[in-house]
């Protein structure tokens, strides 16, 4: 009889490492102490610059707090890091949940390190509206990328976040880029026609699909299916690939029904296999074939600057909202007008006008 080798999947649990009788308490204070100093904005940025994982990882926890003593210091090494940045390819990957993402980055990553590419993955997990918690367990499930020495993956909660990315996305890639990270991958929490904001981020959108999930109808929706530079079918394997490539030629129908881009660029549908890695490596020469039409027209270029206006505006917004919020005035007054709407003793509109004079006296 056959012994069953042992199943080396991150996602089974290991023997872990028995512990000692007694832990000295002056080691515990020790570790401890060590663990709250914080490096000089400095340290951080000539780290980044260099390379270093340890630093840029802190310099991203920095830029996500909500802390305001951290803001200044982020913004600081954002600052720094700016002039080191805008040298990558922006891709952005997004498709409902179960369609087998964290799978095709791994694939895709693993192509892409093979190539000489630096690449960092910026996995976004939806965090829950009862607990706001988040499992961030994208490293476990790219257990073979995650050990690529030219390879980064940084998980990161959505939060209140709407369109399918985290708070600081958009800084977090310019602190990779300082890095030295040529190619960003930005996985979304994957939650359908809403996932938008990661457009105005990326110079390439990459919608995945599976087959038989309403494919033709699917595709004649406007929103994110129109916003796609190319949709890949993806799990096109085994008894599915007869599946996928119907899928295939009802997308490609679909897709006529679109208005040109301004990009000039037509979308590609293709088929793939995460698990066989059949097609990953076309998906990447679409890829290269969308650059240099959209370098040789200009677009890549005017693209990169509406969106750093956007995004200018964006955080001028969240500025805004901040500060409404902190002001000592309405902190206070805040809680009484909700009572009172809540009561029915003040309508919402009206609860929400005396706020905002309150506000700007």
């Amino acid at each position: 009889m056959k012994k069953s080798k042992p199943n080396k999947s991150a996602l089974n649990e290991k023997e872990g490492i028995p512990q000692p009788e007694f832990i000295s308490d002056l080691v515990v204070k020790n570790i401890k102490g060590y663990r709250k100093i914080q490096p000089s904005s400095d340290e951080l940025i000539n780290g980044i610059l260099k390379g270093n994982i340890s630093d840029l990882s802190r310099a991203i926890t920095l830029v996500e707090s909500t802390n305001p003593e951290h803001l200044a210091k982020a913004n600081e090494i954002i600052g720094a890091c700016l002039s080191n940045a805008n040298k990558s390819i922006r891709i952005g990957i997004t498709g409902v949940p179960g369609v087998g993402k964290s799978t095709f980055i791994e694939a895709f990553g693993k192509h892409l390190t093979s190539l000489g590419k630096k690449v960092a993955v910026l996995a976004v997990d939806p965090s829950s509206t009862i607990s706001h918690g988040s499992i961030l367990g994208d490293k476990t499930r790219m257990e073979e990328l995650v050990k690529d020495k030219n390879a980064y993956i940084r998980p990161s909660a959505s939060g209140e976040t709407l369109g399918g990315v985290a708070r600081k996305t958009r800084e977090t890639i310019i602190l990779c880029e300082a890095a030295g990270f040529d190619t960003i991958i930005i996985e979304t929490v994957g939650v359908g026609q809403s996932e938008t904001a990661v457009h105005s981020m990326v110079d390439f959108f990459l919608l995945l699909k599976i087959s038989g999930a309403g494919d033709e109808l699917q595709g004649i929706k406007r929103g994110i299916m129109e916003m796609a530079d190319a949709i890949v079918i993806n799990k096109a394997d085994g008894d599915n690939i007869k599946k996928a490539k119907l899928a295939k030629t009802e997308f490609n129908r679909a897709l006529h029904l679109f208005p040109a881009k301004k990009s000039g660029w037509m979308p590609i549908v293709s088929t793939c296999s995460s698990y066989t890695k059949d097609g990953i490596d076309a998906v990447w020469k679409t890829i290269s074939n969308y650059l240099e039409l959209t370098k040789s027209n200009s677009y890549f270029q005017e693209k990169r600057k509406e969106q750093n206006q956007y995004w200018m505006m964006e955080t001028i917004n969240e500025q805004l909202k901040n500060h409404f919020y902190n002001h000592p005035e309405i902190i206070d007054l805040l809680e009484k007008k909700k009572k009172a709407v809540q009561n029915d003793e003040l309508s919402p509109f009206a609860a929400a006008l005396e706020l905002l004079s309150t506000y700007y006296k």
